[in-house]
Protein backbone atom coordinates (compact mmCIF):
# COMPACT_ATOMS: atom_id res chain seq x y z
CA UNK A 1 0.00 0.00 0.00
CA UNK A 2 1.24 3.48 -0.91
CA UNK A 3 -0.57 6.37 0.76
CA UNK A 4 -0.20 9.94 -0.45
CA UNK A 5 -2.00 13.03 0.83
CA UNK A 6 -2.88 15.43 -1.98
CA UNK A 7 -5.60 18.01 -2.54
CA UNK A 8 -4.98 17.96 -6.28
CA UNK A 9 -2.67 16.29 -8.78
CA UNK A 10 0.15 18.55 -9.82
CA UNK A 11 3.23 16.31 -9.79
CA UNK A 12 5.00 15.96 -13.12
CA UNK A 13 7.07 12.97 -14.19
CA UNK A 14 10.17 15.14 -14.05
CA UNK A 15 9.44 16.14 -10.48
CA UNK A 16 8.98 12.53 -9.45
CA UNK A 17 12.18 11.28 -11.05
CA UNK A 18 14.11 14.16 -9.52
CA UNK A 19 13.72 12.44 -6.17
CA UNK A 20 15.52 9.29 -7.33
CA UNK A 21 19.27 9.01 -7.96
CA UNK A 22 20.27 7.38 -11.21
CA UNK A 23 21.50 4.27 -9.40
CA UNK A 24 18.07 3.69 -7.83
CA UNK A 25 16.33 4.24 -11.16
CA UNK A 26 18.62 1.66 -12.70
CA UNK A 27 17.89 -0.80 -9.90
CA UNK A 28 14.14 -0.29 -10.31
CA UNK A 29 14.41 -0.85 -14.06
CA UNK A 30 16.46 -4.02 -13.57
CA UNK A 31 14.11 -5.36 -10.91
CA UNK A 32 11.01 -4.76 -13.02
CA UNK A 33 12.64 -6.51 -15.98
CA UNK A 34 13.59 -9.48 -13.81
CA UNK A 35 10.00 -10.12 -12.64
CA UNK A 36 7.89 -12.30 -14.94
CA UNK A 37 5.05 -10.28 -16.43
CA UNK A 38 2.52 -12.75 -15.03
CA UNK A 39 3.67 -11.93 -11.50
CA UNK A 40 3.34 -8.15 -11.79
CA UNK A 41 0.18 -6.89 -10.12
CA UNK A 42 -2.01 -4.40 -11.95
CA UNK A 43 -1.94 -1.01 -10.24
CA UNK A 44 -5.18 0.73 -9.28
CA UNK A 45 -5.14 4.35 -8.09
CA UNK A 46 -7.77 4.95 -5.41
CA UNK A 47 -8.86 8.23 -3.80
CA UNK A 48 -10.03 8.15 -0.17
CA UNK A 49 -11.34 10.76 2.28
CA UNK A 50 -9.75 9.04 5.27
CA UNK A 51 -12.95 8.34 7.22
CA UNK A 52 -14.80 5.23 8.39
CA UNK A 53 -16.77 5.17 5.12
CA UNK A 54 -13.49 4.13 3.43
CA UNK A 55 -13.58 0.92 5.51
CA UNK A 56 -14.18 -1.28 2.46
CA UNK A 57 -10.99 -0.03 0.80
CA UNK A 58 -8.92 -0.34 3.96
CA UNK A 59 -10.15 -3.82 4.90
CA UNK A 60 -9.63 -5.16 1.37
CA UNK A 61 -6.09 -3.77 1.38
CA UNK A 62 -5.16 -4.99 4.87
CA UNK A 63 -6.64 -8.46 4.48
CA UNK A 64 -5.05 -9.00 1.06
CA UNK A 65 -8.26 -9.17 -0.96
CA UNK A 66 -6.85 -6.82 -3.61
CA UNK A 67 -3.60 -8.76 -3.83
CA UNK A 68 -5.51 -12.02 -4.23
CA UNK A 69 -7.17 -10.46 -7.27
CA UNK A 70 -3.78 -9.50 -8.70
CA UNK A 71 -4.20 -5.81 -7.91
CA UNK A 72 -1.78 -3.37 -6.29
CA UNK A 73 -3.82 -0.53 -4.80
CA UNK A 74 -2.36 2.91 -4.13
CA UNK A 75 -4.46 4.99 -1.73
CA UNK A 76 -4.38 8.77 -2.02
CA UNK A 77 -6.09 10.98 0.57
CA UNK A 78 -8.26 13.93 -0.48
CA UNK A 79 -10.09 16.35 1.79
CA UNK A 80 -13.36 15.76 -0.10
CA UNK A 81 -14.84 13.72 -2.93
CA UNK A 82 -15.22 16.95 -4.91
CA UNK A 83 -11.42 17.10 -5.17
CA UNK A 84 -11.41 13.69 -6.83
CA UNK A 85 -13.64 14.59 -9.76
CA UNK A 86 -10.95 16.13 -11.98
CA UNK A 87 -8.37 13.34 -11.35
CA UNK A 88 -11.04 10.71 -12.04
CA UNK A 89 -12.11 12.48 -15.23
CA UNK A 90 -8.49 12.86 -16.32
CA UNK A 91 -7.57 9.25 -15.66
CA UNK A 92 -5.17 10.00 -12.80
CA UNK A 93 -7.49 8.14 -10.43
CA UNK A 94 -9.26 4.88 -11.24
CA UNK A 95 -11.50 4.73 -8.18
CA UNK A 96 -12.78 7.35 -5.75
CA UNK A 97 -15.49 7.78 -3.24
CA UNK A 98 -17.36 10.14 -1.00
CA UNK A 99 -20.48 12.25 -0.78
CA UNK A 100 -22.59 12.69 -3.90
CA UNK A 101 -22.74 16.41 -4.63
CA UNK A 102 -24.22 18.81 -7.13
CA UNK A 103 -20.69 19.24 -8.44
CA UNK A 104 -20.51 15.58 -9.43
CA UNK A 105 -23.65 15.85 -11.57
CA UNK A 106 -22.41 19.08 -13.13
CA UNK A 107 -19.09 17.43 -13.97
CA UNK A 108 -20.86 14.55 -15.71
CA UNK A 109 -23.02 17.06 -17.59
CA UNK A 110 -19.78 18.70 -18.79
CA UNK A 111 -18.70 15.33 -20.19
CA UNK A 112 -16.34 14.43 -17.32
CA UNK A 113 -17.35 10.80 -17.36
CA UNK A 114 -17.73 9.10 -13.99
CA UNK A 115 -19.84 6.23 -12.74
CA UNK A 116 -21.43 5.62 -9.35
CA UNK A 117 -20.83 1.88 -8.99
CA UNK A 118 -21.43 0.91 -5.34
CA UNK A 119 -22.54 1.97 -1.88
CA UNK A 120 -19.80 3.36 0.34
CA UNK A 121 -21.86 4.81 3.18
CA UNK A 122 -25.55 5.07 3.97
CA UNK A 123 -27.96 5.79 6.82
CA UNK A 124 -29.82 2.66 7.87
CA UNK A 125 -32.13 2.32 10.91
CA UNK A 126 -29.96 2.38 14.01
CA UNK A 127 -26.86 3.55 12.15
CA UNK A 128 -27.12 7.32 12.37
CA UNK A 129 -23.57 8.28 11.44
CA UNK A 130 -24.97 11.77 10.84
CA UNK A 131 -27.34 13.67 13.15
CA UNK A 132 -28.95 17.00 14.00
CA UNK A 133 -27.31 18.73 16.97
CA UNK A 134 -28.46 21.87 18.78
CA UNK A 135 -26.34 23.99 21.11
CA UNK A 136 -26.86 22.84 24.68
CA UNK A 137 -27.71 26.24 26.15
CA UNK A 138 -30.54 26.58 23.60
CA UNK A 139 -32.00 23.27 24.77
CA UNK A 140 -31.51 24.09 28.45
CA UNK A 141 -33.16 27.52 28.12
CA UNK A 142 -36.09 26.28 26.07
CA UNK A 143 -35.05 28.25 22.96
CA UNK A 144 -35.14 24.89 21.19
CA UNK A 145 -38.03 22.52 21.88
CA UNK A 146 -38.89 21.11 18.46
CA UNK A 147 -37.90 21.22 14.81
CA UNK A 148 -39.91 24.41 14.24
CA UNK A 149 -37.51 26.22 16.60
CA UNK A 150 -34.74 25.85 14.02
CA UNK A 151 -36.22 28.95 12.36
CA UNK A 152 -33.73 31.80 12.30
CA UNK A 153 -30.89 29.69 13.70
CA UNK A 154 -27.37 29.66 12.29
CA UNK A 155 -26.95 26.02 11.24
CA UNK A 156 -23.69 24.43 10.10
CA UNK A 157 -23.39 21.72 7.46
CA UNK A 158 -20.32 20.10 5.95
CA UNK A 159 -20.76 21.77 2.56
CA UNK A 160 -23.47 23.23 0.35
CA UNK A 161 -24.71 21.13 -2.52
CA UNK A 162 -24.16 17.84 -0.68
CA UNK A 163 -26.26 15.17 0.98
CA UNK A 164 -25.67 16.88 4.33
CA UNK A 165 -27.51 19.94 3.06
CA UNK A 166 -30.34 17.75 1.79
CA UNK A 167 -30.59 16.09 5.23
CA UNK A 168 -30.86 19.51 6.88
CA UNK A 169 -33.62 20.37 4.44
CA UNK A 170 -35.53 17.29 5.64
CA UNK A 171 -35.07 18.36 9.28
CA UNK A 172 -36.40 21.83 8.51
CA UNK A 173 -39.40 20.35 6.71
CA UNK A 174 -40.24 18.38 9.87
CA UNK A 175 -40.69 21.75 11.55
CA UNK A 176 -42.81 23.14 8.71
CA UNK A 177 -39.88 25.26 7.58
CA UNK A 178 -38.07 25.83 4.29
CA UNK A 179 -34.33 25.87 3.64
CA UNK A 180 -34.48 29.67 3.54
CA UNK A 181 -35.82 29.87 7.10
CA UNK A 182 -32.37 29.29 8.62
CA UNK A 183 -28.93 30.81 8.13
CA UNK A 184 -26.84 28.00 6.63
CA UNK A 185 -23.06 28.03 6.93
CA UNK A 186 -20.46 25.62 5.51
CA UNK A 187 -18.08 24.29 8.15
CA UNK A 188 -15.88 21.18 8.23
CA UNK A 189 -17.26 18.68 10.74
CA UNK A 190 -14.32 18.80 13.20
CA UNK A 191 -14.80 22.59 13.41
CA UNK A 192 -18.39 22.17 14.61
CA UNK A 193 -17.15 21.43 18.15
CA UNK A 194 -15.15 24.67 18.28
CA UNK A 195 -18.07 26.64 16.82
CA UNK A 196 -20.42 25.30 19.50
CA UNK A 197 -17.91 26.10 22.22
CA UNK A 198 -17.55 29.67 20.93
CA UNK A 199 -21.32 29.97 20.39
CA UNK A 200 -20.66 30.64 16.72
CA UNK A 201 -23.44 28.30 15.59
CA UNK A 202 -26.83 27.35 16.99
CA UNK A 203 -27.28 23.93 15.40
CA UNK A 204 -25.72 21.60 12.84
CA UNK A 205 -25.98 18.47 10.80
CA UNK A 206 -22.78 16.76 11.93
CA UNK A 207 -21.05 13.46 11.24
CA UNK A 208 -19.30 11.13 13.64
CA UNK A 209 -17.00 11.32 15.53
CA UNK A 210 -17.77 15.05 15.88
CA UNK A 211 -21.27 14.18 17.10
CA UNK A 212 -20.04 12.12 20.04
CA UNK A 213 -17.21 14.52 20.83
CA UNK A 214 -19.56 17.55 20.88
CA UNK A 215 -22.06 15.82 23.15
CA UNK A 216 -19.29 14.53 25.43
CA UNK A 217 -17.86 18.04 25.69
CA UNK A 218 -21.26 19.30 26.86
CA UNK A 219 -21.57 21.93 24.12
CA UNK A 220 -24.36 20.33 22.03
CA UNK A 221 -27.33 18.00 22.38
CA UNK A 222 -28.08 15.25 19.87
CA UNK A 223 -31.66 15.91 18.76
CA UNK A 224 -32.23 13.19 16.16
CA UNK A 225 -30.19 10.89 13.98
CA UNK A 226 -30.50 11.09 10.23
CA UNK A 227 -32.01 7.61 10.36
CA UNK A 228 -35.06 9.42 11.77
CA UNK A 229 -34.75 12.65 9.78
CA UNK A 230 -33.89 11.10 6.42
CA UNK A 231 -34.12 7.29 6.60
CA UNK A 232 -31.91 5.26 4.23
CA UNK A 233 -30.15 8.28 2.76
CA UNK A 234 -27.30 7.41 0.42
CA UNK A 235 -24.46 9.43 1.92
CA UNK A 236 -21.36 8.17 0.10
CA UNK A 237 -20.64 6.15 -3.03
CA UNK A 238 -17.83 4.41 -4.86
CA UNK A 239 -16.90 6.08 -8.15
CA UNK A 240 -15.15 4.55 -11.16
CA UNK A 241 -13.47 6.58 -13.87
CA UNK A 242 -14.76 5.88 -17.36
CA UNK A 243 -11.33 4.63 -18.40
CA UNK A 244 -11.23 2.11 -15.56
CA UNK A 245 -14.81 0.93 -16.10
CA UNK A 246 -14.57 0.63 -19.90
CA UNK A 247 -10.94 0.04 -20.87
CA UNK A 248 -9.94 -1.96 -17.78
CA UNK A 249 -13.20 -3.73 -17.11
CA UNK A 250 -11.50 -6.93 -15.93
CA UNK A 251 -9.53 -5.04 -13.28
CA UNK A 252 -12.66 -3.08 -12.35
CA UNK A 253 -14.53 -6.35 -11.76
CA UNK A 254 -11.67 -7.73 -9.65
CA UNK A 255 -11.60 -4.54 -7.60
CA UNK A 256 -15.33 -4.75 -6.95
CA UNK A 257 -15.11 -8.39 -5.89
CA UNK A 258 -12.41 -7.55 -3.33
CA UNK A 259 -14.33 -4.49 -2.16
CA UNK A 260 -17.60 -6.36 -1.62
CA UNK A 261 -15.81 -9.08 0.36
CA UNK A 262 -14.36 -6.35 2.59
CA UNK A 263 -17.70 -4.59 3.01
CA UNK A 264 -19.22 -7.88 4.12
CA UNK A 265 -16.48 -8.21 6.74
CA UNK A 266 -17.39 -4.70 7.88
CA UNK A 267 -21.06 -5.67 8.18
CA UNK A 268 -20.09 -8.71 10.26
CA UNK A 269 -18.55 -6.25 12.74
CA UNK A 270 -21.81 -4.27 13.13
CA UNK A 271 -24.26 -5.01 15.92
CA UNK A 272 -26.99 -2.92 17.54
CA UNK A 273 -25.86 0.35 15.99
CA UNK A 274 -22.21 -0.02 16.98
CA UNK A 275 -18.99 -1.67 15.88
CA UNK A 276 -19.58 -4.42 18.41
CA UNK A 277 -20.12 -7.55 16.31
CA UNK A 278 -18.01 -10.69 16.41
CA UNK A 279 -15.21 -9.30 14.22
CA UNK A 280 -15.34 -5.74 15.60
CA UNK A 281 -11.88 -5.84 17.20
CA UNK A 282 -10.26 -6.80 13.90
CA UNK A 283 -12.10 -4.09 11.93
CA UNK A 284 -11.42 -1.40 14.54
CA UNK A 285 -7.74 -2.33 14.47
CA UNK A 286 -7.69 -1.81 10.69
CA UNK A 287 -9.52 1.52 10.97
CA UNK A 288 -7.13 2.87 13.61
CA UNK A 289 -4.21 1.86 11.40
CA UNK A 290 -5.50 3.53 8.24
CA UNK A 291 -7.43 6.58 9.49
CA UNK A 292 -6.45 9.56 11.63
CA UNK A 293 -8.51 8.30 14.60
CA UNK A 294 -6.02 6.26 16.60
CA UNK A 295 -8.11 5.71 19.73
CA UNK A 296 -10.04 2.42 19.31
CA UNK A 297 -12.50 3.49 22.01
CA UNK A 298 -13.83 6.22 19.73
CA UNK A 299 -14.75 3.63 17.12
CA UNK A 300 -16.44 1.52 19.79
CA UNK A 301 -18.54 4.46 20.99
CA UNK A 302 -19.62 6.22 17.80
CA UNK A 303 -22.51 5.28 15.52
CA UNK A 304 -20.84 3.86 12.39
CA UNK A 305 -22.21 4.31 8.91
CA UNK A 306 -24.08 1.48 7.24
CA UNK A 307 -22.89 0.08 3.92
CA UNK A 308 -24.90 -2.28 1.74
CA UNK A 309 -23.08 -5.66 1.80
CA UNK A 310 -24.47 -6.34 -1.67
CA UNK A 311 -23.10 -3.04 -2.96
CA UNK A 312 -26.29 -1.59 -4.45
CA UNK A 313 -26.88 2.14 -3.96
CA UNK A 314 -30.21 3.69 -2.97
CA UNK A 315 -31.31 5.26 -6.25
CA UNK A 316 -34.45 6.82 -4.74
CA UNK A 317 -32.34 8.69 -2.19
CA UNK A 318 -30.00 9.97 -4.90
CA UNK A 319 -33.01 11.19 -6.90
CA UNK A 320 -34.37 13.00 -3.87
CA UNK A 321 -31.04 14.75 -3.30
CA UNK A 322 -30.71 15.65 -6.98
CA UNK A 323 -34.15 17.25 -6.90
CA UNK A 324 -33.10 19.26 -3.84
CA UNK A 325 -29.97 20.42 -5.69
CA UNK A 326 -32.20 21.52 -8.58
CA UNK A 327 -34.43 23.48 -6.21
CA UNK A 328 -31.32 25.24 -4.91
CA UNK A 329 -30.41 26.06 -8.56
CA UNK A 330 -27.10 24.19 -8.22
CA UNK A 331 -27.55 21.90 -11.24
CA UNK A 332 -26.42 23.30 -14.58
CA UNK A 333 -28.14 20.83 -16.92
CA UNK A 334 -31.80 19.84 -17.07
CA UNK A 335 -30.83 16.59 -18.81
CA UNK A 336 -28.64 15.03 -16.13
CA UNK A 337 -30.27 12.19 -14.21
CA UNK A 338 -29.32 9.68 -11.54
CA UNK A 339 -29.81 6.84 -14.02
CA UNK A 340 -27.20 8.38 -16.33
CA UNK A 341 -24.58 8.21 -13.57
CA UNK A 342 -25.35 4.99 -11.66
CA UNK A 343 -23.94 1.71 -13.01
CA UNK A 344 -24.74 -1.44 -10.99
CA UNK A 345 -23.12 -3.76 -13.55
CA UNK A 346 -20.07 -4.51 -11.42
CA UNK A 347 -21.91 -5.21 -8.16
CA UNK A 348 -24.47 -7.34 -9.98
CA UNK A 349 -21.67 -9.48 -11.38
CA UNK A 350 -20.19 -9.92 -7.91
CA UNK A 351 -23.57 -10.90 -6.44
CA UNK A 352 -23.92 -13.53 -9.17
CA UNK A 353 -20.50 -14.92 -8.23
CA UNK A 354 -20.67 -14.68 -4.43
CA UNK A 355 -24.40 -14.81 -3.79
CA UNK A 356 -26.31 -12.42 -1.56
CA UNK A 357 -24.77 -11.47 1.78
CA UNK A 358 -25.38 -13.79 4.73
CA UNK A 359 -24.13 -12.64 8.12
CA UNK A 360 -21.58 -14.99 9.64
CA UNK A 361 -23.07 -17.51 12.01
CA UNK A 362 -26.46 -17.44 10.26
CA UNK A 363 -27.72 -19.85 7.61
Amino acid sequence: MLTLRLDHWAITDAAIWAYFPAAIIGWLTFSAAAIPSSAIAETVQVGVVNTISDAGFYIADKKGYFRTEGLEVNLTSFNSAARMIAPLGGGFLDVGGGTVSAGLYNAVARNIKLRIVADKGSISPGYAYSALLVRKDHVDSGRYKSFKDLKGMKIAIGASGTGTASALNEALKLGGLSYKDAEIVDLAFPQHIVAYTNKGIDASITNEPSISLSVRAGVAVRIAGNDEIYPNQQTAVVLYSENFASNRAAAASKFMRAYIKAVRDYNDALLDGKLSGQSANEIISILTEYTEIKDPQIYRQIAPNACNPNGVVNVDSLKKDLEFFRQQKLIESHNISVESVVDHTFVQKVIQELGLYRPKGKS
